[in-house]
């Protein structure tokens, strides 16, 4: 069985944050890291390709052939990646991203593809089924439990009020939350292993998505301003001097709370 993981290699969340001033998209010029959202695809990626013969492939999408983030998914116990890295895709949107994605993904030929619901640094959580639509699969979204049965896949989709049981033929693409197992930790013995192997980079051509279909040319979006968020003020004080209720009611009707 091959399943195949969406992994994003993401600027470092613990350094300041930094932004194109030309286009003020996120600056992703350094050094990338894999994004904690995926790491729990790749654990359940590995658990359930456990067989002989079974393996778990990465795809992303990430500028400069940046390898970092793809390494630490390969140390866990991934097989192989593909990477498309073209400087066409800087400014690409979610659906362009989507397109990018899922052509490298038909390369691997799936039997079934997780994701996270959403990226750390992005929050657009419409990727997956993005996927789902562009390669002609059946979406399954928020799985917090995952079991495969022959040409089936069974999935625990997390619910405010608890959860679906839902089945789908395979091959799915499936969400992940970040409940549905523990990641582990990459061995030494994996990070070294990871070193050699294998990682594609592609181009957009060799994936055959054309160039006026992503980056900034693409997109459906474009960010013309950022601005800093105003400081919050100090609040106001109300001293209860016996009208303290009806000040507070008075205050609540300013805001149209009430």
């Amino acid at each position: 069985m091959n399943v195949v993981v969406c992994v994003k290699q993401i600027p470092d969340p613990a350094a300041p944050a930094a932004l194109d001033p030309t286009t003020h998209n996120l600056d992703r010029t350094g050094k990338l890291i894999l994004d904690d959202s995926d790491a729990y695809g790749v654990e359940m990626g590995l658990q359930l390709a456990s067989g002989e013969g079974d393996e778990v492939i990465l795809v992303s999408m990430a500028p400069g052939g940046e390898t970092s983030g793809l390494r630490t998914a390969l140390a866990m116990g991934a097989a192989r990646a593909i990477l498309v890295s073209d400087p066409a895709l800087a400014g690409s949107d979610a659906l362009g991203t989507a397109k990018v994605l899922a052509a490298a993904i038909k390369r691997a030929e799936p039997d079934l593809v997780l994701t996270a619901t959403e990226s750390t640094d992005g929050y657009t959580g419409t990727i997956p089924a993005q996927i789902a639509e562009l390669l002609d699969l059946p979406s399954i979204t928020f799985a917090k439990k995952i079991a495969i049965d022959g040409s089936t896949v069974k999935v625990e989709r997390q619910t405010e009020a608890g959860y679906d049981e839902v089945e789908s033929p395979l091959p799915a693409v499936v969400s992940v939350t970040a409940g549905v197992v523990e990641p582990r930790y990459p061995s030494f013995k994996g990070i070294m292993a990871a070193k050699s192997k294998q990682v594609d980079v592609l181009s957009v051509a060799d994936i055959g998505v054309p160039e006026d279909q992503v980056g900034s040319v693409g997109a459906g979006q474009e960010i013309t301003e950022v601005s800093k968020v105003e400081d919050r003020g100090g609040g106001e004080i109300v001293v209860d001097e016996g009208d303290g209720a009806e000040r507070i009611l008075a205050f609540l009707k300013e805001l149209k709370v009430l």
